[in-house]
């Protein structure tokens, strides 16, 4: 039977770091937009996110919501899938991985009426969707993240592509709200416990050369 590991797994995986940490910046870069928005004397509503992680229906709050139409899109980050890329890693410690995380864009519209005529609720609601997908992608492909601010475990990130979609909700489609999935592909390092390797017997080598120029070898073993 092989040696037991001898030290607790209390770490998380870089996989749900990189989920996380890529929240955590959507979420700090809208706070500073919104800033420098408020700075220049606009509006900074329009830089405004809701972000979550981990949340299957996170638009599930608009539903019963009274016919507001100024709400900031939300953002939900997941962990979708991974491969191993086995060329790339090795068979003792380093695991090298190509992760897809899906980053749900979600907008809310209400129907009005405006001067040029009625603007229907779900045309405002694509407007907010992409104009969070915009905020989204400018963001995290931006030259700051390309290593998503852990260099060293991440090696590349980049978007394989975008979907938009109606979310349903008791098979109906929820109406008011539209979304866009985009699939954010990540290429990084995980690590695992490794074997801490006993020494046994003490071995002293020492390295001569004779005068004919022969390479002579000398050790002793123990510790004397």
């Amino acid at each position: 039977m092989p040696a037991l590991i001898t030290e607790l797994i209390d770490k998380l995986d870089n996989l749900e770091l990189i989920r996380d940490q890529l929240g955590a910046i959507l979420k700090v870069e809208s706070s500073a937009q919104q800033a420098l928005a408020l700075a220049a004397n606009r509006d900074a509503k329009p830089w405004d996110l809701r972000v979550y992680v981990e949340r299957t229906a996170p638009w599930e709050q608009w539903l019963d919501m009274p016919a507001e139409d100024d709400v900031a899109p939300i953002v939900a980050v997941s962990f979708e899938n991974d491969t191993s890329d086995q060329a790339g890693s090795s068979a003792v410690q380093l695991q090298r991985t190509v992760a897809t995380f899906n980053i749900d864009c979600y907008g809310y519209g209400v129907a009005t009426e405006t001067a040029d005529g009625h603007e229907p609720g779900d045309l405002r609601a694509t407007a907010a969707t992409h104009r969070a997908v915009r905020m989204v992608r400018n963001i995290l492909m931006a030259g700051h993240y390309t290593y998503l601010a852990m260099r060293g475990v991440v090696g590349k990130r980049y978007f394989q592509g975008k979907t938009m979609f109606v979310p349903e909700f008791d098979s109906n489609a929820a109406q008011q709200i539209v979304a866009c999935r985009m699939n954010l592909q990540v290429e990084f390092n995980e690590y695992t416990p490794q074997v801490i390797a006993e020494p046994l017997e003490l071995l002293t080598v020492e390295v001569k050369r004779d005068p004919s120029g022969e390479v002579l070898l000398t050790a002793e073993y123990g510790d004397s």
